[in-house]
């Protein structure tokens, strides 16, 4: 049995001039809520981020591509378990569901559906009966996110819309115009919210190592998961995972005990931004008895208001310090090497 303390995670990154989530059947446009215009990155976006950033660092996940493209539960899970082909592959196996979950690192955080139909193409009906048998129809993640509405309204960069390829001949003419289909956002800053939930965690044997390397995995995946063209210009600003002591406390909702100063005109960078965390610190100054410890990254190049004055992000630990809660700020590279 898994013991953890709950947490709650507030994951704040920002998108300028980029499109940090477009919409499929939306003309791969930004996603945006029709009412209010604010950006919108929806937690399955964040979650493949985690994904490949736990592939990167030497994991094997269930929730993947195999040779660049999509298959079936059953080809995933013989990928995952390593060997596994048939029905008396499985039988071999003293414990099957431990050492899935144990093999499969994004199903101990996310959960995962494991129910196996005719419709995987899967010739061996043996093999997908004894899938069935050996597993529940699905895992429910104890790690979960909401989607993130931005905290300002976002507008399209309708200029990068309009671009085009255009390839010369040999000749040196300059011929053809291939729409680069260039959705792009200018700017937004965008929290997540999510949770750590302490006795979901006994399902999927989810370890005090694993919440551990959320620490840094947020982070880092915020880094080296949005290089390509339409995605680059994403950067993490605040991570924070708030670790109780009592086991079935949360305080719920820290996505909205943040503000912006000064509304959200004309916000084109992180230079144009004051986060207002004014609310944050004072509820969880209220709640200081129930905190075990707040794990904490901040960047510095980001203004937070602390309804008392404007500091760096480099200074919010010395801020929550100040109101007497036990404080670990992260080192992302030293940590990394540790969460391996």
């Amino acid at each position: 049995m898994t013991t953890l303390n709950r947490s709650e995670l507030l994951f704040v990154y920002d998108a300028q001039d980029c499109n940090p989530n477009g919409n499929p059947i939306g003309d791969n446009r930004p996603r945006r809520d029709p009412d209010t215009g604010k950006g919108i990155i929806t937690d399955v976006r964040l979650k493949r981020y985690l994904r490949d950033q736990l592939q990167d660092d030497g994991f094997d996940i269930y929730v993947k591509k195999i040779a660049g493209e999509s298959r079936t539960r059953t080809t995933l899970i013989k990928d995952v378990l390593g060997g596994v082909s048939d029905a008396e592959d499985l039988e071999d196996i003293e414990d099957i569901g431990e050492s899935f979950l144990e093999a499969a690192t994004d199903v101990r955080y996310f959960g995962a559906t494991l129910s196996f139909e005719a419709s995987d193409d899967e010739e061996d009906e043996a093999f997908r009966e004894a899938l069935n048998s050996a597993f529940p129809n699905h895992y429910q993640g104890p790690v979960q996110f909401l989607p993130a509405k931005s905290l300002n309204e976002v507008e399209e960069n309708e200029e990068y819309d309009s671009l085009t390829s255009v390839i010369s001949t040999g000749e040196g003419n300059r011929q053809g115009g291939f729409d680069l289909d260039d959705k792009r956002i200018k700017y937004g800053i965008f929290p997540f919210y999510g949770l750590v939930d302490n006795h979901g965690a006994e399902t999927t044997n989810l370890s005090a190592a694993d919440v551990e390397r959320l620490d840094t995995l947020c982070w880092r995946a915020l880094k080296n998961q949005t290089t390509s063209r339409s995605k680059l210009g994403q950067e993490p600003r605040l991570y924070l995972r708030v670790e109780y002591a009592e086991d079935d406390y949360h305080i719920g909702g820290l996505q909205n005990l943040l503000d912006l100063d000064g509304g959200d005109n004309l916000l084109r960078s992180i230079s144009d931004v004051v986060l207002d965390v004014s609310d944050l610190l004072s509820t969880l100054d209220k709640n200081r008895d129930r905190i075990e410890t707040i794990h904490l990254i901040a960047d510095d190049r980001m203004t937070l208001d602390t309804g008392d004055e404007a500091i760096s992000g480099d200074q919010l630990a010395t801020e929550l310090d100040s109101r007497g809660l036990d404080v670990h700020e992260i080192d992302v590279v030293d940590e990394r090497d540790l969460a391996r």
